[in-house]
């Protein structure tokens, strides 16, 4: 059992915690049940895996998985995972994981319907939940832009709920070259703005056409280039006294409207 928290391998594990040793290393890391859960669907990413004893007896099944995948364990201290996790209350499971490396000319050849761009958002919890709801909506792939958070910073990833297994992302892209190119290939891009025409007052069929819907600053939205790049500014309507939706509400209601209308279910 790894028993000291400041041993070699217990430091290296934790550095991954920081972007600079992600980018050195192509690795990031994955904490909690749910995560593994996902991973073991794609057991070559797994490069290292460590758990407590009591984490080791409560997933009991994840980790008969584990051995099926010829994935080896180690067992640590509580002490040892709050050193190497980004929580204070780490979940008893850890693992090391290579990057999922994407890029846009690898997702086009499938033919995508519907994708997520992350313009400049900063916020890993926004990040996180904005790709949770792209999965759930049965999006084609996420893109993240140059200035967004990275989407291996360990808040990012527990948000995902393990959804960052499941569809392509796109990281440091250039927003406006990225608009482009996806107009080129014939999708509608959309940036979601309060300030823009009201979803509802879209016409019929608008949204089962192959879309990109474009998520802007947390706190000072988008840029006017980018908005000048858009095909359209596109809102939701506030029908309360609240005076703005929170953005991963607002993504998720945006990315559903289009999975209504790109799956034959009546747009709301």
């Amino acid at each position: 059992m790894l028993s000291d928290p400041k041993a070699k391998q217990v430091r290296g594990v934790a550095k991954l915690n920081k972007k600079d040793a992600r980018s050195e290393t192509g690795l990031f890391l994955l904490e909690g049940p749910q995560g593994l859960k996902e991973a073991l669907n794609r057991p070559r990413l797994i490069v290292e895996l460590y758990t407590t004893e009591e984490a080791l007896e409560r997933y009991a099944d994840l980790f008969e998985r584990a051995r099926g995948a010829r994935i080896e364990y180690q067992l640590v201290t509580e002490s040892v995972l709050r050193v190497m996790a980004d929580t204070t209350s780490p979940q008893g499971i850890l693992a090391v994981c290579h990057q999922l490396d994407v890029r846009l000319d690898d997702v086009i050849p499938h033919k995508p319907q519907l994708i997520a761009l992350l313009a400049n958002i900063r916020d890993p919890g926004n990040a996180g939940t904005v790709l949770r709801a792209a999965d759930a909506a049965g999006a084609d792939a996420v893109i993240f832009s140059e200035n967004s958070v990275d989407v291996y910073n360990p808040k990012v990833v527990r948000s995902t709920t393990g959804s960052i297994f499941h569809l392509p992302v796109i990281t440091e892209v250039s927003i406006l070259e990225t608009i482009g190119k996806l107009q080129e290939l014939g999708f509608q891009v959309f940036a979601a703005d309060g300030g823009g025409r009201s979803i509802t007052d879209l016409a019929p069929g608008t949204l089962a056409k192959p879309t990109v819907w474009v998520f802007g600053n947390e706190a000072w939205g988008f840029e006017p280039e980018t908005l000048e790049a858009v095909d359209e500014t596109v809102g939701l309507p506030i029908f309360g006294a609240a005076e703005s939706l929170n953005l991963a509400t607002a993504a998720s209601v945006c990315l559903y409207e289009s999975a209504f209308a790109q799956n034959g279910a009546t747009q709301r």
